[in-house]
């Protein structure tokens, strides 16, 4: 899914207790399940390879949960952005009250051709160097 994502849901997450990344990939499908409808319903949308991967980086320090949740998504801005939103409706993971909030919505595409054009300015620099010390 990562290779023909379109956007990456980018959120953190903060619980006030010890829970580990199954929790929280629990409780986003849990509190999520039925929010937006069949349409945007998270496990068939991971079933037909719409949605990528949840990936949970998280940390636990005094008793504090803290990290990040990556979810790539091949659905248009518009879905991506709702499907964004129902995550910031999750208000428990575990047994621990918590917080996600969306930090961003990247367009992987955009960043690519960022990538791509920049990778051409430094190949025509390169390219223009050498051509002009094969004059000299």
């Amino acid at each position: 899914m990562q290779d023909s994502a379109k956007y990456l849901i980018h959120a953190n997450i903060t619980a006030n207790g010890v829970v580990e990344r199954s929790d929280v990939v629990g409780a986003i499908f849990g509190q999520t399940e039925g929010l937006l409808g069949d349409q945007l319903d998270l496990r068939e949308l991971q079933d037909s390879a719409k949605v990528g991967r949840i990936d949970v980086e998280i940390e636990s320090e005094q008793g504090q949960s803290y990290g990040e949740i990556t979810i790539a998504s091949g659905l248009d801005r518009v879905e991506t952005a709702i499907l964004a939103a129902s995550l910031e409706t999750i208000d428990r993971v575990g047994p621990c009250r918590s917080t996600i909030e969306v930090r961003e919505l990247e367009d992987v595409r955009q960043a690519k051709r960022r990538a791509v054009i920049e990778r051409a300015k430094d190949l025509l620099r390169r390219s223009t160097s050498r051509y002009s010390q094969a004059r000299n």
